[in-house]
């Protein structure tokens, strides 16, 4: 596994806090404890970088992780977590809902949906919203390793049915512990960067 440079530049709650550079971004969007961090250690091959938590809702800022000094990975707060006020459940959305719509850097969003479960109301919203903004998605099934193998294409297909994925979109079951489906990331990655 190829290890990257990796750096926390900031950790903002508003576009004044964002990096001024040109540095192309990538979001990482999901549901709290969907396995963002993981999947941003387990990219970068650097255990431990990106704190996880089995407490969903520890993330409540846009953290800019720079890569190889070329780019970003934005982990984003996690929505769905109901243990938060309402007014503050309403910030990190309007947080999250400006950074997507409205940063230039932006190049693409992987979307992680729990592979153990069929995909939630609020993942499908999240998948649409992205779409109307026309921004590139990639669906990320997350955790498919906790899944029996001989279960592993019905999640293929239940996910692509629900979430209405066109053959031009891609939907990639990962395991940063079986580590699998790491390259195929990387190759769209690849493609949205350059």
């Amino acid at each position: 596994m190829k290890t990257h440079q990796i750096e926390l530049q900031i950790s903002a709650v508003g576009p004044a806090q964002y990096p001024g550079d040109q540095l192309p971004e990538i979001a990482l969007v999901g549901r709290s404890n969907v396995g963002k961090s993981s999947l941003v250690n387990s990219l970068v091959g650097r255990k431990g970088f990106a704190r996880t938590s089995n407490q969903p809702g520890k993330t409540q800022t846009l953290n800019f992780y720079t890569i190889d000094q070329k780019w970003r990975l934005i982990d984003v707060p996690g929505y769905g977590y109901a243990k938060v006020s309402k007014k503050q459940r309403a910030d990190w959305g309007k947080m999250i809902e400006n950074y997507l719509t409205q940063r230039e850097n932006l190049r693409g969003v992987i979307s992680l949906i729990d592979g153990r479960h069929q995909p939630m109301e609020l993942d499908k919203q999240m998948v649409e919203f992205l779409r109307y903004y026309q921004l590139p998605v990639l669906v990320v099934a997350t955790k498919t390793d906790k899944v029996p193998r001989n279960q592993r294409n019905k999640i293929n297909s239940v996910f692509k049915q629900q979430l209405q994925i066109a053959k031009n979109e891609e939907l990639i079951l990962y395991s940063t512990v079986e580590r699998y489906g790491q390259a195929e990331v990387w190759n769209w990655l690849n493609q949205q960067l350059n």
